[in-house]
């Protein structure tokens, strides 16, 4: 087991050391690749912040409110007869829009439940197995210039109910 920690803590130096190696033996200015690159990186920040801002304002307002409360008791007879535990709907909801928003309900349904509970298990395997949709939409798109998103907005939300019920079966099998 110990090896395995060895190697992950050389994989960021090594992989550092062959991008930067790889770059001399083809005769590239690294430094200079390096700073164009950060540069483009910087604007491309500028360029999301007001998405990323609104986001958070309004997942904000959202818990604020009260309405994830509301949903979850909408809600929460239909997903507890499917199995998933109903005070997660709004940790399933949050988590479309932000992760970190989302990781200060893991925490609080931690600390109310307990992280070897039942819902517990299902909070935290439910977060590893969904994704930002929203943000990750809005923020890659946008960058992108993508104009026609197709199917994504449906394939994700499948992706997310599919990993919903995973992590409902998952925790019961624990």
């Amino acid at each position: 087991m110990k090896i395995l920690l060895y190697i992950a803590d050389l994989i960021v130096p090594l992989v550092i050391f062959l991008i930067v190696g790889y770059g001399i033996l083809m005769k590239v200015d690294v430094y200079d690749t390096f700073i164009k690159g950060a540069k483009s990186g910087f604007f491309t920040v500028i360029k999301i912040m007001p998405t990323l801002i609104g986001l958070m304002v309004a997942v904000g307002i959202l818990r604020a409110s009260g309405f994830l409360d509301f949903l979850s008791g909408l809600i929460s007879g239909f997903t507890e007869y499917v199995g998933f535990p109903g005070e997660l709907v709004p940790l399933t909801v949050v988590k479309m829009f932000s992760s970190s928003a989302a990781t200060g309900l893991l925490l609080d349904a931690y600390k109310e439940y307990g992280t070897d509970s039942y819902i517990g298990l299902v909070a935290s395997i439910s977060m590893s197995c969904t994704e930002t949709i929203f943000y990750t939409m809005s923020v890659y798109f946008m960058t992108a210039k993508v104009t026609k998103t197709r199917y994504t907005l449906t394939g994700a939300l499948l992706a997310t109910f599919a990993g919903l019920v995973a992590s409902a079966v998952l925790a019961g099998a624990m």
